[in-house]
C-alpha cells in the first residue's frame, strides 16, 4: 500500500467468516458489515441457505470452502473443527484490498499478502481451546480415555495454529472490552472496540409489567440455565424460559410448575415476552451479550452475572439510570438473592431509562463505528504507519 493506494470507497473488499449456519448475534454483524461496505465479497467455509431464510443474509452469494462439499458439512459443520484451518486457509482472497474477518474460531487464519489490509474483528478468541477449554471437555465428556487423549491433541493443536494464525492480523476490533483483554492474554495484541448491532428498533418500551420473569438463551451449558429454572423453582415464582439447545431438557428438569418452558420461539414472541416481564434473568458470562440489550430495549430490567460484557451493557444500581443489578455466583442460592434483593428495589427502575441505555448499541451506531475504525485503519496502513 502507498499514498496511491484507492480510497476505501474503491477498494476490493472481502468479509470472511467461519460459517454461516444458524442465524445469530456473530451472522448479525456480518450482515451490518456487508451494509456498511456495499460491494463486499462474502466469504465461509460452510453455508447453509436453508439457514439464512428470512434473516438479512437471505440470498446474499456466499463463496465457500472444500469442506462445503463434505457429508452432512451444512448441518454438522463443527464435526469439521480439525480440518477447518485448512480449509479457511485455501479460502482465495488474491483480487481484494480489504479482508475483513469476523471471528470466533477461524477466520482470522485467512491467508493474505503483505499489501492487502486484513482487519479482524474478534467475537472470541477460540473459547473450547482456550479460557473453556477444561469445562468444554467435562462437559463433552472428554475428560478421559482413549476419546479424552484424541480431543487434547486436537485442541493442542488448534491453540498453536490459532496464535499463530493471529500473527496474520494487521489490527484486531473488538466486540467489547471483555473481549478487548483476552485478546491481550492470548495473542498479546491491542484491538479497538466496537460493539456488535442490536435490533433496538423491533422492541417497544412502554407496556405494562405483568407479574414474571423472563430468560431466553441458547440452552447451551455455559448459559446456566437449568441454574435459573431450579433458582424458580425453589422460589415459586413466576418464569418464562425460552430458547433450545442440547440443554432443553436438563432444563424442564429442574422446572417446576411455575415454570414455563417454551423452547424455541420466533421473533415477535420473543419480544412480547419481554415487553411485558417484570425482570430478564441472565446467567452467562458472555463476551458480549446480545439478549440482555435487547431486554433493556424492550424497557425490561436485567438481573444478571456480574462478569463479563454484562458489565458494559447494564448499568447497575446504585447508580443513575440503572437498568439493572447484578450477581456474583451464577447458583441457584446467587440468583435467589438477586431476584430477592430486585423486588426490594424494583420501583428505582425506569422502562424508559433501559431503552435509552440500550440505543447505545443499535444498528446505525454500528455501521458509523465500524466503517470510521477501518477507514482510519486503512488511510494509516496505505500511509506505511504502524497500526498498533
Amino acid at each position: 500500500m502507498t499514498e496511491t493506494s484507492p480510497a476505501l470507497s474503491e477498494a476490493r473488499v472481502a468479509v470472511v467468516h467461519e460459517w454461516l449456519g444458524p442465524y445469530s448475534g456473530s451472522e448479525d454483524v456480518v450482515a451490518g458489515m456487508l451494509r456498511s461496505f456495499p460491494g463486499a465479497d462474502l466469504f465461509a467455509t460452510v453455508h447453509d441457505p436453508e439457514e439464512m431464510r428470512g434473516t438479512p443474509l437471505e440470498g446474499v452469494p456466499v463463496r465457500t470452502s472444500f469442506v462445503q462439499s463434505l457429508p452432512g458439512a451444512k448441518k454438522r459443520y463443527r464435526a469439521y473443527l480439525p480440518i477447518m484451518p485448512l480449509a479457511v486457509e485455501q479460502l482465495d482472497l488474491r483480487e481484494y484490498d480489504l479482508v475483513i474477518s469476523s471471528s470466533h474460531a477461524v477466520a482470522e487464519g485467512v491467508l493474505t499478502r503483505a499489501d492487502q489490509l486484513h482487519v479482524g474483528y474478534v467475537h472470541t478468541p477460540m473459547r473450547y481451546a482456550w479460557d473453556l477449554y477444561l469445562d468444554y471437555l467435562e462437559e463433552s465428556g472428554l475428560n478421559r480415555g482413549a476419546k479424552g487423549i484424541a480431543a487434547r491433541l486436537a485442541l493442542h493443536y488448534l491453540r498453536l495454529w490459532d496464535h499463530a494464525a493471529s500473527d496474520r492480523v494487521d489490527a484486531f476490533i473488538a466486540n467489547s472490552r471483555y473481549v478487548a483483554r483476552r485478546i491481550r492474554k492470548v495473542y498479546r495484541r491491542p484491538a479497538r472496540i466496537v460493539y456488535p448491532p442490536v435490533d433496538v428498533d423491533r422492541f417497544r418500551a412502554d407496556l405494562p409489567r405483568e407479574d414474571f420473569y423472563v430468560a431466553v438463551s441458547r440452552m447451551v451449558p455455559y448459559k446456566r440455565m437449568p441454574v435459573i429454572a431450579q433458582a424458580f423453582t425453589r422460589m415459586q415464582k413466576l418464569l418464562v424460559v425460552i430458547g433450545s439447545g442440547p440443554d432443553l431438557e436438563k432444563v424442564r428438569s429442574a422446572a417446576g410448575e411455575n415454570v414455563k418452558v417454551l423452547g424455541h420461539q420466533p421473533d415477535d414472541a420473543v419480544a412480547d415476552y419481554l415487553q411485558r416481564a417484570r425482570a430478564f434473568v441472565f446467567a452467562a458470562e458472555e463476551d458480549f451479550g446480545i439478549a440482555p440489550v435487547e431486554a433493556q430495549a424492550a424497557g425490561c430490567p436485567v438481573i444478571a452475572f456480574g462478569k463479563g460484557g454484562a458489565r458494559e451493557t447494564i448499568i447497575p444500581h446504585p447508580q443513575p439510570g440503572a437498568t439493572g443489578l447484578f450477581f456474583d455466583e451464577a447458583t441457584p442460592e446467587g440468583i435467589t438473592s438477586a431476584v430477592e434483593r430486585f423486588e426490594e428495589l424494583e420501583e428505582a427502575f425506569d422502562a424508559a431509562e433501559c431503552r435509552r441505555n440500550a440505543e447505545r448499541f443499535g444498528r446505525e451506531r454500528f455501521s458509523d463505528e465500524i466503517r470510521a475504525t477501518v477507514d482510519e485503519l486503512w488511510t494509516a496502513f496505505g500511509r506505511g504507519e504502524a497500526l498498533e
